[in-house]
Formats: C-alpha cells, structure tokens, sequence
C-alpha cells in the first residue's frame, strides 16, 4: 500500500502551504543522498509527495481520492477504488458467474471497463502522452549566502545526485549505431486498441504502446549502459548566478536542470530557494541597510566624527552639534541594488546616546554647572 503523502512530510492533512514547505526542506535535508546515512528512495518518495502536495488542485484530488490518486495527474489508479465513485450504478440484479450465451462474461477485465469509463486509457494523441510521461522531475534545493553576497551578488555551486542524461547513447535510449525501426506492436501508431466485451456494451480502449511507450519506434538494440532508459543516475555539479538584491525566500529557477527526461524526453527544472544569512550589524528594509552606531553624551552635544562600518567598507560620519538620540543619517547609494538594476538604495544609521549609569563626584558637579548654566 502506498504511504500516505502528509506522513512522509510528517504533518497534518490541515497543514498550511507553508508548513508542508518547512517540513518538506526539513525531510529532504535528512534523506538526501549527499548526506550521510541519507536515502535515495525515501528521498524520492518526499520529493513526489511535495510536487502534490505544494499544487492545490493535486492536493485537493489527492485529498478526495487518497491512494487512488494516480500520481498527481488527476486520474483513478489501476488498483481498487474502495467503493467511491461507483455510486450510481447497481449490480444486484446482474449474474457474473456463467450466464449462457451472449450473457457470457467470464475472463471481462472489469478494471479495463472502469478505467476505460473514467478516462483511464483514452484521450488524446498517445505519441504526445508518451513524451509527456517521460519528462524529468524538478528538483527543489536550498542554498545560504551572506549579507555580502545579497549586497553584491555572487555564483555559488551546488551538487545533485539526479538522473542525467546518458553519455554513452546521449539520452536516446538505443546503443550507439543501432538502427531503428518501426514497433512490431502498435506498428508506428505509437497506440494499442482493445475490444472489451461487457454487460454493458463492447468497449474501444486506447492506450499507449507498452513496447515503445507510445513513439512508435524503437532501436533494434537498447543502450548497453542505461539499458534503454536513456538516463543515468550520477552526481552532477550546477553553477548558479545569484544576482545582486535577491531577498530572502526567493527562488531562482533553472530550466532543464532537472531530472533528465527519459529517451530525450525534456528535462525537468531546477528550484533554488535562497536563505540570506543574518548580519552580526546590518539589517535590510527594502533597498535600504539599516544600522547603528553608540555615541557618548558629551559628542551628542558638541558634534564630532566617528567610524563607521558600511557594505563598501570603513567611512568618517560627521556627528553635528546637538544630536539627538535615535537620529538617523542617511549615506546615499551604500544601500541594497534594485534586482532588476533600477538604482540602489541607501544607508541609514540610527545614532544611540550613551548615557553612562555610573559618574564621578566631578562629572556630576560638571553636569550640575551645565543644568544651571541651560536654566
């Protein structure tokens, strides 16, 4: 029995979009099969149950049909139904054992019916649905960069352990000099037909051909190294350019750099979601880095310069006469760049006045001078 898709992500069938998110990365940094003691096939499994469970319409089947949900494509699976969806017929009066004659229906594949019934075989071009099933899944990976990097962009590097395309017969399928040649099943139609007799009529059922999975042609000798599949499993290393300004919790994708397909089929995609490590100083709102500078009590009354750290590095801010705590200064263009290159934003520094808790007899007979001489 199949295992149920909110267990493998370990949440409730109420979770929110969010949690399945989290608890997904969360299952997919355990299992990885980078990682040690990781597992490639539970790996697997939570990676399917996320591609269902992160699309609403899939999980709203899925929720509805449970395990006869046929791997998120909106259709019955060949196994039983438990009963639903059969509802308004009534097979009590029929006899299913020998009935005589044309009333024979012994050896009728009642799965073969319903499926044919309820879209199970029919519908649409089966040279199309055969490339279609053959696509490469995306892949979905996270990735940490720091403030810097944001600030700055940069090009980071992340291996997978995927299906590649195969070297040896470059995702065809068939061994390297192979001919090929038309399918002896479906005869280059890529589709098989068959009759199925019932109580309930004689039934066409179209279904893409099983020998060459519905292109209706094949090589006379499969790849001797993928054994036809036309994919591999491997370790792969990607590149990828993080541009400047990216946020956190955004998402670069990467077409094609999925799952390779099978028999050169199109390949999936690749999602990176993007984390930005959190600055021991700095801070973003916006385009704009935030930060905060201590001055002492006697610079916030007679102004002065001091030091301050930016993205770009060391600068001298000006500390006018009179500052007050929790003005802010504002260093044009020393901010976060647009992501779509539309200007920079700023840096603004929040000046904190340090009032000390502890004075001498002369600081206080000073400060007393200074409160009189303000009356």
């Amino acid at each position: 029995m199949a295992e149920n898709y909110y267990d493998l992500l370990g949440v409730s069938k109420g979770a929110s979009d969010d949690e399945i998110k989290k608890a997904y990365r969360r299952a997919a940094h355990q299992h990885h099969p980078d990682k040690s003691g990781g597992d490639e096939a539970k790996f697997k499994k939570i990676n399917e149950a996320y591609q269902v469970l992160s699309d609403k319409s899939k999980r709203a089947q899925y929720d509805q049909f449970g395990q006869t949900f046929n791997g998120g494509q909106g259709s019955f699976g060949g196994g039983s139904t438990g009963g639903q969806g059969f509802g308004g017929f009534d097979f009590s009066g029929f006899d299913f054992g020998q009935a005589g004659g044309s009333g024979n229906f012994d050896g009728v594949d009642f799965e073969d019916i319903f499926s044919n019934i309820f879209g199970g075989g029919g519908g649409g071009s089966s040279r199309t649905r055969g490339r279609q099933s053959g696509r490469g899944q995306d892949i979905q990976v996270d990735i940490e960069i720091t403030f810097a990097e944001m600030v700055n962009g940069a090009r980071k590097k992340v291996r997978l352990y995927k299906n590649a395309k195969c070297d040896h017969c470059q995702g065809s399928g068939g061994e390297p000099g192979s001919s090929i040649k038309t399918c002896p099943t479906c005869k280059g139609s890529g589709q098989v037909h068959k009759i199925t007799r019932s109580f309930l009529g004689s039934f066409s059922q179209v279904s893409v051909c099983p020998e060459c999975e519905g292109q209706g042609q094949m090589y006379e000798k499969k790849c001797s190294v993928c054994r036809g599949d036309g994919r591999v499993k491997k370790e792969e290393e990607i590149e990828i350019n993080v541009p400047a300004g990216i946020e956190s919790g955004q998402t670069i994708s990467l077409r094609g750099a999925g799952e390779a397909g099978k028999n050169g089929a199109a390949a999936g995609d690749l999602y990176i979601l993007v984390r930005v490590a959190t600055h021991r100083k700095f801070t973003r709102s916006g385009l704009d880095i935030l930060s905060q500078e201590e001055i002492s009590f006697s610079m916030a009354a007679l102004g002065g310069e001091i030091g301050i750290e930016t993205i770009e590095g060391n600068l001298i801010l000006k500390i006018p006469t009179g500052t007050q705590s929790g003005e802010t200064f504002r260093i044009k263009n020393q901010g976060v760049p647009d992501l779509h290159g539309r200007g920079r934003g700023h840096h603004l520094v929040k000046i904190v006045v340090r009032i000390p808790k502890h004075i001498s007899r002369e600081q206080k007979r000073l400060i007393d001078e200074l409160k009189n001489l303000g009356e």
